[in-house]
């Protein structure tokens, strides 16, 4: 965490109640029964009470 705060706040002020989101680690989905992985259009929403809704839809792999 520390060198991604880091090389964030190189490029952008972070401040008081910011939040960084990194994602789950590679390997997740497969480690799931069945195996799911996201795919093309594809939509993940991320919802924090108080702060509100992040959509982000997919649109290719890695």
């Amino acid at each position: 965490m520390p060198e991604l705060v880091s090389r964030l706040s190189a490029i952008t002020p972070l401040l008081p109640g910011d939040i960084i989101f990194t994602g789950t680690p590679s390997g997740v989905g497969m480690g799931r029964t069945p195996q799911r992985y996201l795919k093309p259009g594809q939509e993940l929403v991320t919802y924090i009470d108080g702060i509100g809704t992040m959509r982000h839809t997919f649109t290719g792999g890695a």
